[in-house]
Parts: structure tokens; sequence; C-alpha cells
């Protein structure tokens, strides 16, 4: 593939409107560009934020572009990540060219094929998928060390407000349920033990690596070389050892077996350095895993809440109830969340149930 600058900041009056005005703009931009100067941007997906993503054929090369309007995105992260991951060897998109002023990417195309699609359409891919996935991330928290303290911390502060999105969003703006003095207080004691599993405050609790945040079945790609392809990565934290994992194998959107989750976790645990195993026992782990999970699902249901009534995004709704399955799922196993468990079981799935 031709190689032209990685960190070009070409600058030309674009103004910061939206709608059509900024796909105008972005046309100008692309026409800028050498490599693509006449390409016309057709849709290549969607995203769960305010970026949009369009596919450039130029002669047999192909390439995204990535609108991210200034006023609701910030570019920056996404292209510091993005040269972490090359780093490292993963597969994920290179910074072609860059406009940060206006928000607007020229990156390298991973192709189209979604780990999701292909995991619907051909279950007996997935555990090649998942061995490619595991050992995509063991080498983001290894190679990631040497960069994980530039990323902002996952700390009690971002964590607990993730929690709140459940409690705002979805229980009170969606569903409109009330909660007495005692509930309210018994949220609280869940959201206690949900971060301190999370953070790093004594020795008791979960080693910080490199997080991605993000990464399941809509944000990795099938590749044919160097599996699997990474996308949607801006957001990366420094941040708890399984939060990765379990967005992985407690997937929103593709759900396995509680006996297959086990044994893709005890994979990965198996391949983590020794020094890790001995900072962390196999009953550790999976608390860890398992109370990570619980914080991640009520989280995505919460901003699957937001979307809709914030961002009109109404699709993501049809994901909750999966979503908070796992939930449900360990309810059996940890009393101290017993509070949260009856609320999803008996207030929160049927009233969802009731206003579908």
């Amino acid at each position: 593939m031709r190689c032209f600058n990685a960190l070009r900041r070409t600058r030309i009056n674009i103004p910061k409107v939206a709608g059509d005005a900024r796909l105008a703009a972005l046309q100008d931009w692309i026409n800028s560009i050498d490599a693509v100067v006449g390409c016309k941007p057709t849709p290549a997906s969607g995203d769960a934020s305010f970026r949009r993503y369009f596919r450039l054929q130029a002669g047999a090369e192909s390439f995204i572009v990535m609108d991210a309007p200034p006023g609701q995105e910030d570019c920056v992260p996404f292209v510091r990540v993005a040269g972490y991951l090359e780093a490292m060897q993963l597969n994920a998109p290179r910074v072609m060219a860059a406009n940060l002023d206006d928000g607007f990417l020229l990156l390298s195309d991973l192709g189209t094929q979604l780990y999701l699609d292909e995991l619907q359409h051909n279950p007996d891919a997935a555990a090649r998928l998942y061995t490619d996935a595991i050992s995509a991330l063991l080498t983001m928290q290894r190679g990631g060390a040497a960069y994980q303290a530039t990323l902002p911390p996952y700390d009690d502060e971002l964590l607990r407000f993730e929690l709140s999105l459940f409690h705002d969003w979805l229980c009170g703006n969606h569903l409109e349920l009330s909660f007495s003095a005692s509930d309210e207080a018994a949220w609280n004691a869940c959201c206690d033990v949900l971060a301190e599993n999370a953070l790093h405050e004594n020795a008791l609790h979960q080693p910080q690596v490199f997080v991605h945040r993000d990464y399941h079945s809509r944000n990795l790609m099938v590749s044919n070389d160097n599996n699997p392809g990474i996308l949607d990565f801006q957001d990366a934290v420094e941040g708890p050892l399984t939060y990765d994992l379990v967005s992985l194998l407690k997937d929103c959107y593709v759900r396995w077996s509680a006996e297959q989750v086990r044994h893709w976790a005890l994979e990965f645990y198996s391949a983590l350095d020794q020094s890790m195993r001995e900072q962390v026992d196999e009953m550790q782990f999976r608390r860890y895993f398992e109370l990570m999970g619980v914080q991640r699902h009520v989280k995505a249901a919460g901003i699957f809440a937001r979307l809709h009534h914030r961002d009109g995004k109404a699709a993501y709704l049809a994901d909750i109830p999966r979503t908070l399955s796992y939930i449900v799922e360990l309810g059996p196993h940890y009393e101290e969340l017993n509070f949260l468990v009856r609320l999803v079981e008996e207030r929160v799935l049927p009233a969802l149930a009731h206003k579908s």
C-alpha cells in the first residue's frame, strides 16, 4: 500500500456545521489528498456515537474516511491509540491522513466482515475467532503496558458515572421506575461492591492494564491476516484486567453458554504471564471476571436506553434483555448483589416486556 503522511493536517476552510454541509466539506477534504482525489464516499457504517464512516474506492485500493464532528467528538485519542496498536503489531486501522481541526480522518480499510455477522451465520467458526480475539487481547495487554500510563484512568468517578446510566436512563427515564429510600441505599451498596471489584486500591483488587473498553463482536473484523481487525478503540483507558475479556465473552450482541464462556475465560487466564497468575489465583480471577461483567452490563443497558432517548437510536433497546440476562444468571452466586438481581428480574425485565 502506498504510504503517505500519517498525520497530515490539511487545513481548508470547512464550516463547522452538521448534516449535508459536513458531507460536502468532507468531499472537499478528500479531494485535497492525492491518493483519493475524486473518490466519492459511500456509507460504510454508523456508530453509537456521533461518528460516521464512509468507504472510498481508489482503483484497487479501499479506504475508510471518518467524519467526527468536533463539537461532539475528538479525533486526537483515536490517532494516538491507533499508533499504540500499530506499534504492538495488532491489526487496527492505520491513520493515513488527518484533519484534526475539522474531525476528518482517512484510514486503512479492514474489510466488511464483522465478527458478529460471522458468528451468527457460521457458529462453527466461534472457536477459531475467539482464540484469535483472546490472543490479540493478551498482546494488547502485554504490549500496552508501555503505554497504559498515558491513558485516562478508569477511576471511581468514571465507574460510578457509568453505573448511574442504568439508574437514570433505563430505570428512570425509560421505564419510569421509582426507587424508595431503602431502594436507593441498596442500589448504592451494590455500586460499592462493583466499584471495589474494578479498582486497584489494595492488593485484593484487580491489576490494571491497557483496556480497549469496547472489545466485542461489533468492533472486531474477520481478517485473513492478523485476525482480528480491531475498531472503536479511541476510548481506551488504564483499567481492570478482566474488563475487555468480559466485553468479549459476555457480549451484549451474541450469547454463549455459561460453560463455553467459562472455558474461554480460563483459556485467557492460563495464557497470562506467570507473574500475573501469581498475583491473581484462578478463584479470584473468576470473581473479578463475573463482577466486572455485572458492571459492564449495567452500564451497557443504561447506554442503550440513553441512545434511544437522547440520540434517537431505538434499535439498541432490543439488546437490553440479553444484556441483563447475564446479571440474572449470576444471581444465585453473589448474595451481595441480591437487590440488583431482584430489581432486574422482578421489575426491569417485566417493564421492558410490557413496553415492547
